[in-house]
């Protein structure tokens, strides 16, 4: 027995790779007989079907690890046996680029381990094409692998699955491609979004559905029709075997609702929809799903100068259009809103004839005259020039306001340009055509005066006319500056020296209002022996020069001159005074004797 005994031990050793015989399964270890004098121990963790196939009596092959422990028994490991009968297999895997199945054991760092036969890594972006973010989700599965390398001193081993997939996937495309013509319908599923369309797997071979070919309605994003992995059925549009890409269409397997656009949607039927999208050139309405029209933002309104629709229109409002015209090829149809109602130009003139007299408040002012509201959508407008016949109006605000309600007389009527002239002053009598009833050279007249300019005065006088009285006119004494002599509401006598009917103009002189008949007849002999380029000459120049004066100064106030030289006359007059000083120093620094021009003139 003792020789028996020590024969079998010395047929054992550490290292050895020996067969042993389940004799008992507990839950952390497995009980094995390997023939020697105690009983081995294999970890459970090594046995993978240790709830399944695995029952005492069965034979497994075991590597002994220690012959004795602290306790006496054998340390065994299945699993080191086993990787140690499989190492010559693994090296010839791995150099004929072959594939070997496994069971993935547990998620580490970086990646996977599997057990193949002995522990092998199979890092995170081999896994899949894509790489997983949940490892955990791959323990326990087994799936074929193939083997990328080899470190034989080390004994580690790494593993891919993924260029299996990528190479079934590659021969899963070619057999694709072959075998796929345009027209074609197929099942795939979406893979992926983007701006401008999505991209679908075609079990294997990727596809883009562009983002106009979704849908024949409006589609700004693919988001709006598709999510990631939903699976639908499309049609091949084209196909480049060389490039190995497919184009895609969704929209293709409806009817194309522009085929008999025509027939729905004839030219000059009122049609209803729903504003889809608002563009600063337009607004966009949806006739049904897939058919749109664009209102050009001048086809909303005849009269109203609209300058983007959002002014007048709101996203999902419903409204009426008329259909102007369709271009199939482009897929375009063009509608109007304002075709709806009348054109009311076409009316203007049987409503508003040359000659007529009309009503109006002042809607809008002008440097070059006033628009008057006739009604909705239609205004007359008057020009500066026609306001009076008399005054000289260089800014409307003078005498109108902002509504203001007048009365004027129509002049013209352009249906084309879509204008309409009136005029206030056509309404009276031309006073210059009977001046000769009301004013004579010699006459003695009064009027106030009513602006103030650096070369003379303006004074009205009665029926609406203004006469100028020269700053050598003012008085016998030499005047430096106007503003010295006279102030804006001061009423003067004057006597009339000069009637310019054509160019509607009347010269007054406050120094000869107390001339006796023959300082009067003595001036009249001064006034006649006046040349070009002196006083009544320059006379006519400061009518002109006036304008442009007054456009810069006071005159282009809000108030008329003369309701404010009513209300504030000395300010008035030192304003107009002061910029008459600002605008022509010369003048004031030299001013003209008697029968000379000044120099502003």
């Amino acid at each position: 027995m003792e020789e028996a005994l020590a024969q079998s031990e010395t047929s054992f050793a550490t290292g050895q790779i020996v067969k042993g015989t389940i004799i008992e399964i507990r839950s952390k270890e497995v009980m094995v007989d390997i023939g020697y004098k105690s009983e081995g121990s294999v970890p459970a963790s090594e046995f993978e079907d240790l709830d399944e196939e695995l029952k005492v009596g069965d034979e497994v092959d075991v590597l002994i690890l220690q012959l004795e422990d602290r306790d006496g028994m054998v340390v065994l490991s299945h699993e080191q046996a086993v990787f140690k009968q499989n190492w010559d297999n693994i090296k010839a895997i791995c150099e004929e680029g072959g594939r070997i199945k496994g069971r993935i054991k547990a998620a580490v760092k970086g990646g996977l381990i599997v057990n193949i036969g002995v522990e092998a890594f199979l890092p995170s972006s081999q896994i899949d094409v894509n790489t997983p973010t949940d490892l955990d989700a791959y323990v326990g599965q087994a799936h074929e692998f193939k083997v990328v390398k080899l470190n034989l001193e080390r004994q580690n081993i790494v593993l891919s699955r993924r260029e299996l997939i990528e190479e079934e996937r590659s021969a899963q495309r070619a057999k694709l491609l072959d075998e796929m013509v345009p027209g074609d319908i197929r099942k795939g599923t979406v893979k992926n979004l983007t701006d401008f369309g999505a991209f679908i797997d075609l079990n294997g071979l990727d596809g883009l559905l562009h983002v106009t070919d979704m849908s024949w309605g409006r589609i700004t994003h693919p988001s709006q029709l598709l999510v990631v992995g939903q699976e639908l059925e499309v049609v091949v549009l084209d196909i480049n075997k060389e490039s190995e890409r497919v184009s895609l269409g969704l929209k293709q397997k409806q009817e194309n609702p522009w085929e008999n656009i025509d027939e729905k949607f004839p030219i000059g039927e009122k049609v209803s929809g729903k504003v889809v999208n608002l563009m600063p050139y337009g607004a966009f309405v949806e006739l049904e799903p897939g058919i749109e029209g664009l209102v050009h933002v001048t086809e909303l309104s005849w009269t109203k100068r609209i300058n983007k629709p959002s002014e007048v229109l709101k996203a999902n409002q419903e409204i009426e259009a008329v259909v102007l015209g369709i271009n199939r090829d482009e897929q375009k149809i063009s509608l109007g809103v304002r075709q709806l109602e009348t054109n009311p130009w076409d009316l203007a003139e049987e409503k508003y004839p040359v000659g007529s007299k009309v009503t109006g408040k002042i809607r809008n002012l002008t440097s070059y005259g006033a628009f008057m509201g006739l009604e909705e959508g239609l205004d007359a407008m008057i020009h500066v020039s026609d306001i009076s016949w008399t005054r000289k109006i260089n800014h409307p605000s003078e005498v109108l306001k902002k509504g203001m309600e007048v009365e004027a007389q129509v002049l013209e009527v352009d249906r084309e340009n879509q204008r309409i002239s009136a005029g206030i002053k056509q309404l009276a009598e031309d006073p210059w055509e009977t001046i000769d009833n009301y004013y004579k050279v010699g006459d003695l007249v009064t009027g106030k005066v009513s602006k103030l300019a650096s070369f003379g005065a303006f004074v009205g006088l009665e029926h609406d006319i203004d006469g100028l009285v020269h700053i050598s006119q003012v008085s016998e004494d030499r005047i430096d500056k106007i503003k010295n002599a006279l102030k804006v509401g001061e009423e003067v006598s004057a006597r009339v020296i000069k009637i310019d009917r054509a160019d509607r103009r009347i010269g007054l002189s406050i120094k000869a209002a107390n001339y006796s008949q023959e300082q009067l007849k003595e001036e009249e002999a001064v006034l006649d022996s006046l040349k070009p380029g002196e006083d009544l000459v320059a006379l006519q120049h400061a009518f002109d020069t006036l304008g442009d004066e007054d456009a810069e100064g006071d005159a282009a106030a809000e108030a008329p001159a003369k309701e404010a030289a009513a209300e504030a006359p000395g300010e008035e007059a030192s304003a107009e005074v002061a910029q008459a000083e600002e605008e022509a120093p010369a003048a004031e620094e030299a001013p003209a004797e008697d029968g000379e021009a000044s120099s502003e003139e």
